[in-house]
């Protein structure tokens, strides 16, 4: 049935949806569930829930028992930098022999391939953001203000976790916000004892089950979880939160949406005359054709770099640089999580126990530094991640032993260890940014983004600082061997990437609204990472989320006005 928008318009949809990542599938949903018919836009490969190879595979069954291979090394050389590139699941990741891009500064861009998007292979952390992060811009005067604060997005935070299904505790930690829960995953016996004698020894530093998108009891069309903790290869339970096993069901359910995949979005089409956008074109990667495509409205969700490559590329009589780059702030303001320092620990008195099963979250002890003063040598703050575990057969790999002795080590469990990792906040630097290549060119002909990102300063003595924070914590808690480490990470390899089209108050220095609309081409959208206008210490995927059902709300509401 043709919708009645449609009808009026005479456009081929009422939306285009750029992405089909955690951000395009909730925007497909939404968008699809209040009336308008979408097309959905994916670069990489079908992929349908369950379906998701290898998913239950045994180890043995897994080619080179999912150890990577020189051929895979080298046509994802980029990839492999991060750990969760795997043989088990390297077909969700993409090419980097087809999709070069230059490295000024090194940057770590890791990018999935599949329809889904990454939303397949985050860590499935959903924190909110507090008024401590919406206003961090203003009180220290980097970036620009935030037009939005906590109370804006906090009824969307319910929306988004009563839908995706968020475990976690009721903390009562004001600069972590606590959200409608399921049950919690538990802690082991290690991390509760570290709890309580973080209570006396450091009161300030509240120890916390980590919330995570991972079901602890069933929603409709979804399983629980089954702490097996093999996510990364796809959940065929849908015990944890993806585009395959929610929102994009969601969206089908309608009748409204119709998914295009293999559709590389070159740029949008923008037209002079009427002073909008009125379309995209993109590239059909398995025939090398460009198709052009129009809608009332476009919302871009293409990843951080993606949507910042499609705007700098969107060239018109207007937009010489970029559609809606007025401000000369598309591809600014790049920002990443640093991590790579923290410490680890021995624990002694635990050996006669164990744990059930592999939870696929650890603890979560938020930011406690410059809370309510700046106090430090660094501006903002960090989060510490980890917990605890015992060693496994693994340790006994390079074991001199042999016969009744290496069996019986390899069947025995190992001792208890305890780890703590940083998670830091990045200032928004506008020399912090992507470009055009003017040579370098992809598979299908299309400029490479430069790449000219890194950690400054502040970033780095923070990074020494969640060193000393976490080692003070294991010592003070009593645990053994406690060694400090110290190796800050390269720009993207946290996959927190953010800040490319941020949002803001004046069209002179910001590119959104604070609804996510574009200053100066108001039927386009973007609530990707691109929008964020600063980076916070903590996980943004859960606030990526909230943002984009706000504003295709908000989208919809103003269509039904015929202000778009």
């Amino acid at each position: 049935m043709t919708d009645p928008l449609n009808q009026i318009t005479g456009e081929d949809y009422d939306a285009i949806v750029v992405g089909s990542g955690i951000t395009g599938g909730w925007a497909a949903k939404e968008l699809c569930e209040q009336g308008l018919r979408v097309l959905m836009l994916e670069r990489g490969k079908p992929l349908d829930h369950p379906n998701y190879p290898g998913s239950l595979d045994a180890p043995w069954q897994i080619d080179h028992r999912s150890q990577l291979t020189q051929t895979d090394r080298e046509q994802s050389h980029i990839q492999a930098r991060h750990w969760s590139f795997r043989g088990e699941n390297k077909q969700y990741y993409i090419n980097d022999l087809e999709n070069p891009y230059v490295e000024k500064q090194r940057f770590d861009w890791i990018r999935g391939n599949i329809v889904g998007g990454r939303s397949l292979l985050w860590s499935r952390m959903s924190f909110r953001w507090s008024d401590l992060d919406f206003e961090a811009n203003l009180r220290d005067g980097h970036g620009v203000d935030w037009p939005v604060r906590y109370r804006d997005i906090a009824p969307w935070y319910d929306y988004v976790e009563e839908y995706i299904g968020v475990s976690g505790n009721q903390d009562g930690v004001p600069q972590l916000p606590d959200g409608k829960f399921l049950p919690p995953m538990e802690m082991n016996c290690v991390e509760i004892d570290f709890r309580q004698k973080m209570q006396t020894s450091f009161p300030d530093r509240p120890v916390l089950i980590g919330r995570v998108a991972n079901l602890t009891k069933p929603l409709p069309g979804r399983g629980s979880c089954q702490y097996r903790n093999q996510c990364h290869r796809g959940c065929s339970f849908g015990a944890y939160f993806s585009t395959n096993s929610s929102t994009l069901p969601a969206a089908h359910a309608t009748g409204r949406l119709t998914l295009v995949s293999n559709a590389i979005v070159n740029r949008v089409l923008y037209d002079e005359k009427k002073q909008r956008a009125s379309g995209v074109e993109y590239i059909d990667s398995m025939t090398g054709k460009s198709v052009e495509v129009h809608a009332r409205m476009v919302m871009l969700n293409a990843s951080t770099l993606g949507t910042a490559f499609i705007l700098l590329n969107s060239t018109s009589s207007r937009f010489p640089n970029g559609l809606g780059n007025g401000s000369d702030q598309v591809g600014r303001n790049i920002m990443d999580h640093h991590k790579g320092s923290g410490a680890n620990a021995m624990v002694e008195g635990f050996d006669d126990k164990y744990y059930h099963g592999r939870r696929p979250v650890g603890i979560y002890i938020p930011r406690f530094k410059n809370l309510k003063s700046h106090s430090e040598k660094y501006l903002r703050g960090f989060g510490l991640q980890g917990g605890a575990g015992r060693g496994g057969w693994g340790d006994q790999l390079n074991s001199p032993s042999l016969g009744e002795e290496l069996k019986a080590a390899v069947t025995s469990p190992g001792p208890w260890t305890m780890n703590l990792l940083g998670f830091g906040e990045c200032l928004p630097h506008p020399e912090n940014r992507v470009t055009l290549h003017p040579e370098e060119k992809d598979h299908w002909g299309r400029p490479a983004l430069q790449m000219d990102v890194r950690f400054r300063e502040n970033e780095t003595t923070m990074n020494e600082e969640m060193a000393t924070a976490a080692a003070e914590m294991l010592e003070a808690a009593g645990y053994k061997k406690v060694k400090p480490y110290r190796a800050i990470s390269f720009p993207g390899n946290a996959n927190h990437e953010m800040g490319s089209a941020r949002m803001g108050r004046d069209s002179k220095t910001s590119v959104l609204n604070g609804y996510n609309q574009m200053h100066e081409v108001p039927n386009v959208f973007i609530t990707d990472g691109s929008c964020m206008a600063s980076s916070s210490c903590v996980n943004p995927s859960l606030t990526y989320m909230a943002l984009t059902a706000r504003a295709c709300h908000y989208a919809v509401d103003e269509m039904k006005k015929r202000n778009l």
